[in-house]
């Protein structure tokens, strides 16, 4: 009952948002245009700014192509209402301050038998960041680290390759795992981990794409590994998923651990979100690691780089995760460094090193500001 009655907050508080902004668009631009409708206006208003919960509730009736758009408009208009909330609370605290200091040129002012050039300029400035944040979302670039691991191994150097937050679905498509997949062949691996989150919302694109043939062509020597994020248990096929990865050649470890030629551990934890989504807790660390040769090189794939701490304690050498994002769009890096340890980059702690990626492809809004799609690119010394 609680959660019905808050759900219901939220999309009215939602809904209420919407129509406030609804309102300065018509009455600051569309209602002085001379071909506008105030019918349409607000048919295409509603259509678009609801358009990422009808997507979601019609996932499993909706056309294709229908599920395309509405997820191409809902994820702009939720990057474009972020930024426009951010706007008006800045205009509104310059309007205070200008009724006592009366400093705002008249044009500031709202005149309601014109178009409004404040108007007109937000219009222009969501336009100008919508697409520099989609043309930044598709221009990935490879991060390349150089680490070394104080243990021995057969294979020194070791050439890894990690890959997070792909979100494969609708808007991140075959084209842009194709990308993908093509970088990384050009780094010539050793061995490719990918770390959670590799499809977005539901499995359909396995058999709507062609998913499976393009992650084929990843063949490193060592092979290709990955993890579940906490989007592989929202979209509620887990099973399903990991047939399909699998099917791909791609090794799906959930607390899992594999020693690859005889020289490192590879351990592969379940999401933590697998509680909340099945009730059945992920196995703790210390039994995925209690049976290792702790003399070999061990490097933990686990989506969400939490308590890191016990990762230290328990002997990994090398954490690998992703989710964060770094917050996406700026400045939500702000909040993401408030919550983890380290939301993107290299950490070393004691014993352990850390990398966190920031992930390659975008969830919700299509587009990434004050961060870049990355490749990350490891090379990994050992001790002789």
């Amino acid at each position: 009952m609680i959660t019905t009655l808050a759900l219901i907050g939220v999309f009215f508080a939602y809904g209420l948002i919407n129509y406030f902004l609804g309102r300065l668009a018509w009455h600051g631009i569309f209602k002085h245009l001379s071909h506008s409708n105030r019918w349409v206006f607000w048919l295409l208003f509603w259509l678009t700014s609801w358009a990422f919960v009808i997507v979601r509730i019609g996932n499993e009736f909706l056309p294709s192509s229908v599920q395309l758009v509405l997820s191409w408009l809902g994820g702009y208009w939720l990057a474009a209402l972020y930024y426009l909330i951010l706007i008006l609370l800045v205009i509104g605290l310059l309007k205070v301050l200008d009724k006592r200091l009366r400093f705002l040129p008249s044009w500031f002012r709202f005149q309601p038998n014109k178009v409004n050039p404040l108007a007109v300029g937000v219009l222009v400035l969501m336009v100008a960041v919508l697409t520099y944040g989609t043309w930044n979302a598709h221009n990935p670039w490879v991060n390349s680290y150089q680490i070394n691991i104080d243990k021995q191994s057969n294979l020194s150097p070791l050439h890894v390759v990690m890959v997070s937050d792909t979100h494969l679905g609708k808007i991140v498509d075959d084209d842009r795992l194709q990308v993908m997949v093509d970088m990384i062949n050009e780094l010539q691996p050793d061995i490719v981990l990918l770390a959670g989150d590799v499809v977005d919302s539901d499995i359909s694109l396995f058999t709507e794409q062609r998913v499976t043939d393009v992650f084929k062509e990843l063949q490193p020597p060592l092979g290709v590994f990955a993890v579940l994020g906490n989007h592989e248990h929202i979209n509620g096929h887990v099973q399903e998923t990991v047939e399909n990865l699998e099917a791909a050649n791609v090794q799906v470890l959930i607390d899992e651990t594999v020693k690859i030629a005889d020289s490192f551990y590879v351990v592969g934890r379940n999401d933590l979100s697998s509680t909340y989504t099945t009730g059945q807790p992920r196995k703790p660390l210390t039994e995925l690691v209690k049976e290792l040769d702790k003399g070999l090189p061990i490097i933990l794939l686990d989506h969400q780089p939490y308590n890191l701490a016990e990762a230290d304690q328990l002997g990994v050498d090398l954490q690998l995760s992703g989710h964060t994002h770094r917050g996406q769009i700026f400045p939500n890096h702000l909040i993401t460094q408030r919550i983890f340890e380290v939301d993107w980059g290299y950490l070393a702690k004691d014993n352990l090193q850390v990398i966190v990626s920031n992930g390659f492809g975008t969830w919700g809004p299509p587009i990434r500001l004050g961060n870049r799609p990355e490749i990350v690119d490891i090379k990994i010394t050992f001790k002789k």
